[in-house]
């Protein structure tokens, strides 16, 4: 943290400027968690510290207590954790009056060690693994969500049942349609761009209602932290404007779902390391064996691209969600689409994650794949052309929850990449997710058996 920065703090504060300062972690689902703190008491006493539950890092999407983590639970009497600003993260949120937000580490309490589980800290864990092999990640996260007539508060009494959305058809770079919408997307590109995210553009999604977003390329943990809170920017200012804004990836069995793909290159010194101009493609070496990595790898962390049951419920042929771990040349039916071919802007597109993605955990899964993938010298096989949803020689993404829990469990190397506790963390996660939806008996089960069984 400069001293020019410090002082700029100082006097958006002082100034009055700034009144509120949230202070804030990413818990396991992505979301913002923290506190609310009066500026002037954040300059004074919560500069270095504060504290937060445990059961924060333990929670699922309902923010309920389930037992069999070991690193909390009623047993251990859910403890403190201790929230660290960053205060290189330190930005205004113009959407709202006189409020900055500042993300945080976590550290155990007593040990003062980083939480291992901490989103943040399983990026920070493969950015600093990718430096020391001599690479920085580049990554930029795609954003796409739908708008709904009427408030969330609206359609929670409802049930969200007959919901409308905000756009009647198909609106797929669609400019009269998108113009409707731009009392939510115009505040948010402008409020984004005011906070310092550099917004490239937003556009119609390929759905009635759908929308994306698209921030510019950069450093993995500025990737993670600006989709992060882009994402939380498009729900307030939604709400502000009495509408509901969406990330669950696939809201209706015949709509197309929600995405998140994830954009990625290496670069040293500088200059994209996944570029070579006298090589097929412009693909380096180093890129072939990172992107062998990623196929290779794939079934094992596709638990950190889709964390939910209704993640899956995405993956279907003809819906632009792919199905095959396979990669191609500018092929949107792959999991894997190289873009920028022959380019200096040559990178891999995953197109496997939907808009539920927590993205630290996502770029760390991917990270972790590649540089195996490096560490392994992996071959990567020639690229998959035609439409991929129909050829059965190719390997499938695990197609459910259950599936993807086991893959995750097993794997070895993400077990090395990011340690034993956080791979059983995040185990316990997909099971509690699991066992939720397992005791729940449906709408589909009553409509289709209540009279025929």
């Amino acid at each position: 943290m400069s001293e020019e920065m410090m002082s700029e703090i100082t006097r958006k504060i002082e100034s009055g400027e700034v009144d509120t300062v949230l202070v804030c972690l990413v818990d396991m689902q992505g979301r913002l968690m923290g506190k609310r703190f009066h500026a002037r008491n954040f300059l004074k006493y919560g500069l270095h510290e504060t504290h937060c539950c445990n059961y924060l890092l333990a929670t699922d999407l309902e923010m309920s207590t389930p037992g069999g983590y070991r690193a909390s639970s009623w047993e251990n009497g859910y403890g403190d954790y201790t929230m660290h600003p960053d205060l290189s993260t330190f930005r205004l949120m113009p959407w709202l009056e006189g409020t900055a937000m500042v993300l945080c580490d976590i550290a155990d309490h007593h040990t003062h060690a980083p939480v291992p589980h901490s989103p943040r800290q399983i990026l920070k864990r493969q950015v600093e693994r990718l430096s020391a092999l001599g690479y920085d990640a580049m990554m930029a996260s795609e954003l796409e969500f739908f708008l709904f007539e009427g408030t969330v508060d609206e359609n929670r009494k409802r049930n969200f049942v007959g919901m409308t959305t905000l756009g009647g058809f198909n609106q797929d770079y669609h400019i009269f349609q998108t113009t409707k919408e731009e009392s939510v997307m115009r505040r948010l590109r402008n409020s984004l761009y005011a906070a310092g995210i550099e917004v490239e553009c937003t556009k119609g999604e390929a759905e009635m209602g759908q929308e994306e977003l698209n921030l510019r390329y950069g450093p993995a943990m500025l990737c993670a932290e600006q989709h992060t809170i882009a994402k939380h920017a498009a729900k307030e200012i939604a709400w502000q404007q009495g509408i509901s804004a969406t990330f669950l990836p696939k809201w209706r069995a015949d709509k197309v779902g929600s995405s998140s793909h994830i954009h990625c290159s290496l670069f040293k010194d500088g200059a994209n390391a996944f570029r070579d101009q006298n090589r097929p493609l412009g693909m380096s070496v180093l890129m072939d064996h990172f992107v062998a990595g990623l196929l290779r790898y794939a079934p094992e962390y596709t638990y950190f691209l889709a964390p939910n049951i209704n993640s899956y419920k995405r993956f279907r042929k003809g819906t632009f969600a792919p199905t095959k771990i396979v990669w191609s040349v500018d092929n949107r039916t792959a999991g894997f689409r190289l873009c920028g071919a022959e380019s200096k802007a040559v990178r891999i597109e995953c197109r496997i994650p939907g808009s539920d993605v927590n993205p630290y955990l996502a770029q760390a899964a991917l990270l972790a794949a590649g540089i195996k993938g490096i560490e392994q010298e992996l071959p990567l096989p020639p690229p998959t052309g035609g439409d991929l949803y129909g050829q059965k020689q190719v390997e499938e993404i695990p197609r459910t929850l259950r599936a993807a829990t086991e893959t995750l469990r097993h794997s070895a190397m993400l077990r090395d990449a990011m340690g034993d506790d956080v791979i059983d963390h995040y185990t316990r996660a997909a099971e509690v997710e699991q066992e939720e939806f397992d005791a729940v008996v449906t709408d589909w089960e009553i409509s289709r058996g209540f009279e025929r069984c």
